[in-house]
């Protein structure tokens, strides 16, 4: 996102929509990404690639929780 990262659009989101249920995807590994705190530890993550089904799957278990 040209204009901000995903860490600014949560927190805009967050105050708008406190019960928000949100699932970030990256090319990086979620170890990685928490290590650089771009993402806390416990947010929902799925690591690309992923096929149609996984995604259908963490989306659910994401809406589910």
């Amino acid at each position: 996102m040209p204009s901000m990262g995903g860490g600014a659009l949560v927190e805009q989101l967050k105050a708008i929509y406190p019960d928000i249920k949100m699932l970030f995807t990256s090319g990086y590994t979620d170890d990685t990404i928490v290590y650089h705190g771009q993402l806390k530890p416990g947010v929902h993550f799925s690591q690309k690639p992923f096929s149609p089904t996984a995604l259908a799957r963490k989306v659910r278990d994401v809406l589910d929780s």
